[in-house]
C-alpha cells in the first residue's frame, strides 16, 4: 500500500527502520503524474519488505525543506533516516526498482 508521507507522519515511519522510498511531486507537475503509476506498482510489489509512498512538496514544507527538494520529481531512498540514494526526474520503473532492491 503506497503511504502519503507528511510533516507530521513521517518520524513514525523511519523511526521502523526498514527500507523506503519517497516520490516527492507536486499535482501540477507532469513528470510527476507520469511517475505516480509507477511508484504506485513498487509500493504493491514491495509490500511488507519496504515502506513505499509520496509527499506533496505543496503541503509538507518541512520535509521538503530537509531534503532539500528543488527539482521534481525527486524519490529518495532511506534506510531509517538515513539517505542511501536518490534519483530526480521521471525514470524508467527499472532503475527506481533497482534503486530499491540495492536497500533491501
Amino acid at each position: 500500500m503506497e503511504i502519503e508521507f507528511t510533516d507530521q507522519n513521517f518520524a513514525e515511519y523511519t523511526s521502523q527502520n526498514k527500507p523506503m522510498l519517497i516520490d516527492f511531486y507536486a499535482d501540477w507537475c507532469g513528470p510527476c503524474r507520469h511517475l505516480a503509476p509507477t511508484v504506485e506498482a513498487l509500493a504493491q510489489k514491495y509490500e511488507g519488505k519496504a515502506i513505499v509512498g509520496k509527499c506533496n512538496v505543496d503541503e509538507n514544507e518541512e520535509l521538503t525543506s530537509r531534503f532539500g527538494i528543488r527539482n521534481i520529481p525527486a524519490v529518495f531512498f532511506l534506510v531509517g533516516d538515513e539517505v542511501k540514494d536518490k534519483s530526480i526526474g521521471a525514470v524508467p520503473a527499472n532503475v527506481l526498482e533497482e534503486k530499491l532492491n540495492a536497500i533491501l
